[in-house]
């Protein structure tokens, strides 16, 4: 009988093509659920069984750029294999919608920003529609409620969230597009609620008024996770510092942290004590001088007392190990706040806080405390009050001159200042009330937990371990976790309010977890009413938001049904939790090792006492033709939609594949040319080997001839090392692999075999060559199709029911036993000498050899004399004759042109 799957083709077209194929073929995966998760199934079987997949969420604002086609196809063509193997995958699709990066496309897009001040307008209209949205400064937009805000943030990420999933439809993502959620729905909100709760409960989370970096423009405080460091242009000051009169330092002679303070009598005489600082600005605030312990030039004077410039402030002069000799006059300013080292000295010296910079980026607008009655207190209220860095800094400067304490002209440089990723300013330390989670920067034994966390993943490749480890390792705070904006997930807090009108933040009021997700701008905590939110004895709500890491941080949580309280909404699903966690995949680029795979490892450490996967695969970047990274921000991206418009799917996911896990890439046209002649070239060879005659019966019984077999001995050791290279993460090898010996199959084979499968050599050998046609293109289309899903799909439709992505991955045995690989190679090379024989003549392919040599070794001649008629035929050769050598060597070649053709 003939086997039903190989029934004769039905419709193929006379001329195939790849154009339209994303259009019908995305259609019908829609129509027909291909790609849907079976949870029945999943559930009913054993786990390894189930393939999890914790998919990124795309930030929703804008546009994708091609680093993520790139990313999310290397994840694609792993999920499609794993359904090919049986599996049945959980891969769902989330969108990233709060953060600052929606928010300031909102601002962009709308011309608007949030003002908590302003009242509900209900129907508003804002007063853009995206037409001038990027060219508006933030003092031209127009205040609006936050609940207006987060109306717009809502509205703008619906739409570009439609957009994403018509790119990642068209690019032949496999997502269970019923699997998905938002980062903003309820129950992203409630699980993010729910697991903070359990951090505060359990002592994880804690709150603390403490300097942290802040971002002046955004106006909201900044992770450590999210810094950036850049080239920023500064100048050196030499700047003198005097050493106190004998009178006054023998007035305050007293113990000072780091050091006691010497008297008069035996502090040694020295002139001014100059320091180099990019800063000027912050010498108001200056709290001390800090030199190494090392340091010899200044060991005498650790201790003692100098005065600041301008301002008459006395400070003392002391040791600590992160001072840097060989750096500017090896003693430093620390000023609250103007780095991080800053900080450091701060705390671990515990020295008083002088803070000048306020949340705006601008110094106080009262003269300090401090201040008042020095020196300096009428240049500070006229010249600094209020004023931005920059204009602060002149006035210092200027100050500096025309009182002798600067040493010279500043000197120009360039200092790495810390940035927020997404930011233009450099950041600032500010000091506020904000959240954290623990996460080992200042506990030696949860920092040793976490990266004992790393050891138990499984990093693709295995070196981004390290970056993971040497992540946490270098850690100096915890997690700040709250934000200033408008657009994300609250914190479920309240606060009491005093009699006197003062906040009680040291009894926060946490929301009942069956109320989740609650906001407490609107919201009422238990046991009070509307009437006495802001009001002596009374409540207010958390302010802030938390960060969006907080909340994408829970993504396996959130996808895979993590149970909240029965408030929120969507698929709660505790079986499946059970079940599918922790997942088997996080996909996602190394600079996020940091933040995203970092948290979430954090979050289901604390909540599960578990990794959140067992397999973390990094993907590198895109690369622009300078060799610097692609992203929106840089403005060098490439926008997705025209790239997969103009070269089709199969080509762009074909580039992607090429970039191994962990690599960066070049973004390459080219490469995706190549991409599209491949797919071409397999509807094309498909084709052909599909109209010819179809043999009945078993298939693999009907290959006989050495040449069929030596073809599928080859096709069975290229299923082998495919299937090893998708299960050791190497998925680039094996499409290296297929597509390799596929060209061989088409160069080669297809041009032996032609004249024989049409019955030139009789029925017996038609019947084997046809057989073994057939088999072949059976294999690999299913290896290319995690890779070609629209090109093997369409062919698959010519001759197979159902698709070829429900179809089994293809067994080594699939391709029968036995057969010499050596012996296509053979037959290849010789064809391969008679075709450089011809065009080295300069005659076409169709020139008739009428006499040729075919040197080689006797085990070789053996191979290719097996084969001889299909040389011939393909080779169009008349006489051949054999002669010894040590390589195959076509010699002796006698050419006739053609005839001319009708």
């Amino acid at each position: 009988m003939t086997d039903p799957t190989n029934a004769a083709p039905q419709g193929i077209p006379d001329k195939p093509t790849v154009d339209g194929l994303e259009e019908r073929w995305g259609a019908v995966w829609q129509e027909q659920n291909t790609y849907v998760f079976d949870r029945a199934r999943a559930l009913a079987g054993p786990r390894d069984g189930l393939f999890v997949i914790d998919t990124p969420p795309p930030t929703a604002s804008g546009s994708l750029h091609v680093g993520h086609v790139f990313s999310y196809t290397h994840t694609d063509c792993m999920a499609r294999y794993q359904r090919m193997r049986g599996k049945e995958v959980f891969y769902p699709i989330g969108w990233d919608d709060n953060g600052l990066p929606t928010e300031r496309r909102v601002q962009n897009y709308y011309g608007v920003r949030g003002d908590s001040t302003k009242d509900y307008i209900p129907d508003y209209t804002p007063p853009l529609q995206g037409a001038q949205g990027k060219s508006v400064k933030a003092a031209d937009q127009q205040p609006i409620s936050r609940a207006n805000f987060i109306e717009l943030c809502d509205e703008l990420t619906v739409k570009d969230e439609e957009t994403f999933e018509s790119l990642f439809r068209r690019l032949g993502i496999s997502f269970d597009w019923s699997q998905s959620y938002r980062t903003i729905d309820e129950r992203s909100r409630a699980v993010a609620q729910q697991a903070f709760l359990h951090n505060v409960q359990r002592g994880e989370a804690y709150q603390a008024e403490a300097p942290g970096l802040w971002d002046v423009t955004f106006q909201t405080a900044v992770a450590q996770a999210e810094l950036e460091a850049r080239d920023y242009p500064g100048a050196y000051h030499r700047v003198a510092f005097h050493a106190q009169s004998a009178d006054r330092a023998e007035e305050t002679s007293e113990a000072r942290p780091g050091g006691e303070a010497r008297g008069a009598t035996d502090k040694p005489e020295a002139g001014p004590i100059y320091i180099e600082t990019t800063r000027p600005e912050l010498i108001p605030s200056v709290v001390a001088l800090i030199a190494h312990p090392d340091d010899e030039r200044y060991a005498d004077l650790f201790g003692t007392t100098v005065t600041s410039p301008l301002f008459g402030v006395q400070v003392p002069i002391l040791a600590h190990s992160a001072a840097e000799p060989d750096k500017g006059a090896g003693i430093a300013m620390c000023c609250t706040f103007g780095d991080l080292t800053d900080v450091l000295w701060w705390r671990e010296l515990q020295l008083p806080t002088r803070s000048l910079i306020t949340r705006t980026g601008r110094l106080q607008a009262e003269t300090p405390e401090w201040l008042a009655g020095g020196p300096g207190e009428a240049l500070y209220a006229e010249q600094i009050a209020g004023k931005t860095v920059f204009s602060a800094r002149e006035a210092v400067v200027n100050a500096l001159r025309d009182s002798g304490d600067l040493d010279g002209e500043p000197k120009a440089t360039q200092r790495k200042a810390n940035f927020f990723e997404k930011g233009d300013k450099p950041l600032e330390i500010v000091t506020s009330r904000q959240w954290y989670i623990r996460n080992g920067g200042r506990e030696a034994d949860l920092r040793d937990a976490l990266i004992k966390r790393g050891e138990q993943i499984d990093f693709h490749p295995a070196f981004m371990r390290s970056r993971y480890a040497n992540w946490v390792s270098g850690l100096n705070g915890d997690w700040l976790i709250s934000r200033q904006r408008f657009f994300g997930v609250p914190f479920p807090v309240w606060y009491p309010v005093d009699a006197d009108g003062e906040t009680d933040y040291e009894h926060p009021i946490l929301a009942a977890e069956d109320t989740l997700p609650v906001d407490p701008a609107t919201d009422v905590p238990p046991g009070f009413t509307a009437e006495q939110r802001g009001a002596a004895g009374g409540f207010i709500g958390d302010p802030d938001i938390m960060d969006t890491w907080a909340t994408s941080s829970l993504t396996p949580q959130i996808a895979l049904g993590w149970p909240v309280g029965s408030n929120a909404g969507g698929r709660n699903d505790a079986e499946f939790f059970a079940t599918a966690f922790p997942a088997d995949m996080r996909p996602q680029g190394h600079d996020i090792i940091r933040t995203w795979l970092f948290s979430t490892i954090v979050r289901s450490h604390f909540e599960h006492d578990s990794v959140p996967w067992t397999n973390a695969a990094i993907s590198g970047w895109i690369l622009d033709p300078d060799r610097k990274k692609m992203s929106k921000s840089k403005g060098n991206a490439e926008t997705p939609e025209d790239v997969v418009q103009q070269h089709g799917a199969d080509a762009v996911r074909y580039w992607a594949a090429s970039g191994r896990l962990g690599t960066d890439a070049a973004y390459d046209t080219g490469q995706m040319k190549v991409g599209r002649r491949l797919a071409m070239k397999l509807l094309n060879a498909s084709k052909f080997a599909l109209t010819m005659g179809l043999p009945e019966g078993d298939l693999a019984a009907q290959v006989t001839h050495p040449l069929d077999l030596g073809m599928l001995a080859n096709l069975r050791t290229v299923v082998q090392d495919a299937t090893r290279g998708f299960e050791s993460w190497d998925y680039t090898r094996s499409l290296e692999l297929t597509e390799q010996f596929f060209w061989t199959f088409c160069d080669d084979y297809i041009e032996l075999v032609k004249d024989r499968a049409y019955g030139a050599q009789g029925p017996q050998a038609a019947a084997s060559a046809q057989a073994a046609l057939r088999i072949a293109l059976d294999v690999q289309l299913r290896l290319f199709a995690p890779f070609l899903p629209y090109a093997t799909e369409e062919v698959w439709s010519w001759w197979k029911p159902g698709s070829v992505h429900r179809a089994p991955w293809p067994l080594a045995d699939e391709c029968g036993q036995g057969g010499d690989p050596a012996a296509l190679e053979a037959v290849g090379a010789a064809l391969a000498g008679i075709r450089k024989a011809k065009s080295d003549a300069k005659l076409g392919m169709r020139a008739q050899v009428t006499a040729m040599t075919l040197a080689a070794p006797a085990a070789v001649q053996d191979l290719v004399r097996a084969a001889e008629a299909d040389l011939r035929a393909a080779g169009k050769v008349t006489d051949l004759t054999y002669a010894d050598g040590q390589v195959l060597e076509v010699r002796d070649v006698e050419l006739v042109p053609p005839p001319p053709r009708n």
